[in-house]
């Protein structure tokens, strides 16, 4: 069954755990990311008070850790999200989750 990652933009802290996890465990360069963590803003939503937004991204290098999967274990980056916010599973696993939550779903 195909694993898939949600992720849950609402609690995101931007702390870039989810990088740096993915970047280290398939060693890829510094300017390389299988997830990317995306900043929105700084906003000025009232005087002197200021929001932003993180949103971690998958891009194409991406394989959901498929080796520390077969090995029973959690992708790098959902085991070290500091804010517990990316889960994995099949899209019926996954279907609960979403339907409670604002989550986004990559396949």
């Amino acid at each position: 069954m195909r694993q898939m990652l949600a992720i849950d933009y609402e609690y995101c802290s931007g702390c870039h755990t989810c990088e740096i996890a993915c970047q280290q465990e398939h060693g890829l360069a510094p300017d390389k990311f299988g997830i990317e963590l995306k900043q929105i803003g700084p906003d000025e939503i009232s005087k002197n008070k200021w929001q932003y937004e993180f949103l971690p991204v998958p891009t194409d290098r991406c394989d959901r850790c498929a080796v520390r999967q077969s090995q029973g274990k959690l992708p790098s980056c959902v085991q070290h999200c500091q804010a517990g916010c990316i889960y994995v599973g099949t899209l019926e696993e996954l279907a609960d989750k979403i339907n409670k939550k604002k989550v986004a779903l990559f396949s």
